[in-house]
């Protein structure tokens, strides 16, 4: 765990600062936000920031996301003012700790960060299989591909293996190939100086050079620009990276993991991916099954789900009800894992009842949205239609599927096409509370499709869901 603290506190920050060190976490002090921004901005990455409930948590976090630079921050100051805790969560801190720290309470934060970005639940034997081959390759130096549908949780294997690899201790860094424009993917794994081009106000260091003695994670790689791909394959022959603006090389050393959910063979095919790049990351290949190929899995992950959001929300936790696990495994979740995370979300904040009852669990269909299908048990999925238009086949619907609204189909005639679309990622985005990525996964559309359709339907005079954690 990295930590980055802060401020001043009086010295009571260096104190907490001390008991993560006695934790097991390095300890990055900064006076203040900017300070921070530079730090983060010139490789000095960090897991997660305690900052000062003074300084201006807001615009840090903004300039976090403008940066994209993903870490979560904790507020905490002196005493317990509850109306600085109060706009500090407002700003988007996730949790706010009183100090002096508490021993304990430090520990519980610095554990809940590690076990949300480590968290490996593998009972099913599909997935327990798959485990074996990562704990085999995770100490090597080997380039690992990681494949499978949106929401397996590529991203969280990816963690996995760092973690338990020989450079456990050093940065774990992730970029996300298709969720950053194309024009600043360059700048943003191999870095930039002053003055490279517009707006470089200064230099900036790239994700290879952050992930230096650790690695790097490159998620979504089939979605980068076969010109960027042809930048890639020499950064990661030569091991060495060269800034935009500069002529200087810088040398590397950071292990590549790379993910996507596209079969990358075909991509290699259709001229979409360089075959030279492609047998460079695939020197070992993890395929990650789908959630309904790992149906005694589902219990747990919903129960892990639904014990994080009730904590995020400030809720009791709950027990799930059996007739709701039920309903949860009667589902083949064509979101996979993201989609029953925000499933749970849904659920903690929806239940009325002792336990998570039934009714709370709302499973939504991506051909009729307000309506809801059974399907066969998770056990013995029907496979998908290659073609993806049998709705005999798909995730939420088999030949057993029985539609709760019968009306969802007849409310469709007499609109136009682009209207339903506009409805159907409309609803799936307030589905996602508000996650671009979630929800472009769901569609089974790139993020920047996604993006796209949300600024058309913007010009037209559509409301577009505030976007949420993540996206």
């Amino acid at each position: 765990m990295r930590l980055m603290i802060i401020g001043r506190l009086d010295g009571h920050i260096s104190q907490a600062g001390k008991i993560a060190l006695q934790r097991g976490a390095k300890v990055i002090h900064c006076e203040d936000t900017e300070e921070a921004l530079g730090a983060l901005l010139n490789g000095k990455s960090a897991e997660l920031a305690m900052v000062d409930v003074k300084q201006k948590i807001g615009s840090f976090i903004t300039r976090l996301k403008e940066e994209r630079i993903h870490m979560p921050v904790i507020a905490c100051g002196i005493g317990t003012d509850a109306r600085s805790a109060v706009k500090a969560i407002q700003d988007g801190a996730k949790e706010y700790v009183p100090l002096p720290p508490d021993a304990e309470l430090i520990a519980a934060v610095l554990a809940a960060v590690s076990e949300e970005n480590n968290t490996m639940i593998a009972d099913d034997p599909s997935m327990k299989a798959v485990l074996n081959i990562a704990n085999k390759v995770a100490p090597s130096e080997a380039t690992v591909l990681i494949t499978g549908e949106s929401g397996t949780g590529k991203e969280v294997m990816s963690r996995y293996i760092h973690n338990k690899s020989k450079r456990s201790g050093a940065p774990f860094i992730a970029v996300n190939c298709a969720a950053i424009p194309e024009n600043l993917l360059e700048s943003e794994l191999f870095g930039h100086e002053k003055g490279a081009f517009t707006g470089a106000t200064g230099r900036r260091i790239g994700k290879f050079e952050e992930a230096h003695t650790g690695t790097l994670l490159l998620d979504e790689v089939s979605e980068m620009h076969p010109i960027l791909q042809a930048k890639l394959l020499r950064a990661l022959q030569e091991k060495e990276i060269t800034r935009i603006g500069s002529n200087n090389a810088v040398k590397i050393d950071t292990r590549i993991i790379a993910t996507s959910n596209r079969n990358l063979e075909d991509s290699v095919k259709k001229g979409d991916f360089r075959e030279d790049l492609y047998f460079r990351l695939n020197v070992v290949n993890i395929i990650l099954p789908p959630l309904r190929d790992r149906p005694k899995d589902i219990e747990r992950l919903a129960r892990f789900f639904a014990n994080k959001f009730a904590e995020s929300n400030g809720l009791e936790r709950k027990n799930i009800s059996s007739e709701a696990i039920a309903k949860l495994q009667s589902c083949t979740w064509r979101g996979n894992i993201r989609e029953l995370e925000n499933t749970m979300h849904r659920a903690i904040l929806m239940s009325t009842q002792d336990e998570i009852e039934a009714d709370a669990i709302f499973i939504q269909s991506p051909a009729f949205y307000g309506s809801e299908m059974s399907a066969a048990p998770a056990a013995a999925p029907k496979a998908p239609d290659p073609a993806g238009v049998s709705s005999a086949s798909t995730p939420y619907a088999n030949e057993s599927s029985v539609v709760q609204n019968p009306g969802g189909v007849e409310s469709m005639i007499g609109r136009t096409i682009a209207d339903v679309e506009r409805d159907m990622i409309l609803n799936t985005l307030d589905h996602c509370l508000g996650n671009r990525t979630h929800a472009a996964n769901i569609l089974g559309i790139s993020i920047r499709t996604l993006r796209n359709k949300l600024n058309q339907y913007k010009q037209d005079g559509s409301d577009i869901p505030a976007a949420g954690s993540g996206g």
